[in-house]
């Protein structure tokens, strides 16, 4: 189910790229609007995933609730449609309480599909996604990439070549219908009266944030990201493919099996990090339900939540 017209009205969302600091804001924005946080990260979903994922620590779950963090296996799949259904129903929950639902997170696809809905397209064909699936075991993630850009190159535009089940659904929407996977997935805005009015998105420095997000993930293998990795890898069940593009956990995987160095392994994540940054600063940017708030990084995370709320005030002094 979809996030309903009333129940959107009364959510937030904070989001932002990744590393620049969006779980202790959150929290303070948490405090003063009464709020419970439900995850925008379509990789806290996963348990044991820990320390790659940077999950929000446990002192700052202790402070406010949050929801829809270790809620699956790291063998599962997680659809899209499944994580919607869950947030409407947390929502509603949390609603019913007398609170307000605070999204955090970055997962631009998760927060489109909660701002405007879940696309339904053509159910999948079983033949066609085997011989694509075989395919993909044949050819490199670019090779089969290229292949999407060359009968879709919107839904290629969007994708990560790396993200291979996705690659793979797009690949089979073409060869069922005929038609680009983005031809059916041209979600509208609702219209202003049913929408949020405060979906906020925090757009830093980029000198900064790069900074930041190598920072991160020194600070990751220092807190035992190889360890978790080898846990996982030792499960009696192997990672899911969706879990598997978890930024880090492929390339960590690769340096255990020998392929990289230690330092290579670190660039190789910080490289990959910063990329992934930049894909969300573009969704964020193309959702017009999104207000952009620049900061300088030099804030405490107090004051960004006392300016998201004379944000809000301030735009609904305008309406």
């Amino acid at each position: 189910m979809n996030l309903a017209s009333d129940i959107l009205k009364q959510c937030w969302f904070l989001a932002g790229p990744t590393a620049v600091g969006k779980s202790g804001i959150g929290v303070e924005l948490a405090r003063r609007i009464n709020a419970e946080i439900v995850s925008l990260d379509s990789m806290s979903l996963y348990r044991g995933m820990d320390v790659g994922t940077a999950k929000p620590s446990p002192e700052l779950r202790r402070i406010v609730p949050h929801h829809l963090i270790d809620v699956a296996e790291p063998y599962e799949e997680f659809s899209v449609a499944q994580y919607v259904d869950a947030a409407a129903a947390v929502s509603q929950q949390v609603v019913a309480r007398g609170r307000v639902p605070l999204f955090v997170g970055g997962t631009g696809l998760y927060l489109r599909s909660l701002l405007r809905g879940v696309f339904e397209g053509p159910s999948g064909d079983p033949a066609i996604r085997k011989e694509l699936e075989a395919d993909a075991a044949r050819v490199s993630p670019d090779e089969l990439h290229a292949r999407l850009q060359s009968v879709d190159p919107t839904s290629a535009a969007r994708l990560h070549p790396n993200d291979v089940r996705r690659v793979i659904r797009a690949l089979e929407v073409h060869a069922q219908t005929g038609l680009a996977l983005s031809q059916f997935q041209r979600q509208v805005p609702r219209p202003p009266e049913h929408r949020s009015q405060n979906v906020f998105w925090l757009a830093p420095p980029r000198a900064w944030l790069h900074e930041r997000i190598n920072r991160r993930v020194e600070k990751m293998f220092a807190e035992g990201l190889l360890e978790e990795v080898g846990r996982l890898l030792a499960a009696p069940r192997t990672l899911s493919r969706t879990a598997r593009q978890a930024l880090g956990y492929q390339e960590a995987i690769d340096h255990l099996e020998g392929r990289f160095s230690l330092a290579e392994t670190i660039t190789r994540i910080q490289t990959r990090t910063r990329q992934f940054a930049k894909r969300q600063h573009t969704w964020f940017r193309h959702l017009e339900e999104c207000q952009a708030v620049d900061i300088t990084g030099n804030e405490t995370a107090a004051e960004l939540a006392e300016r998201l709320l004379h944000l809000s005030t301030t735009r609904s002094n305008k309406c």
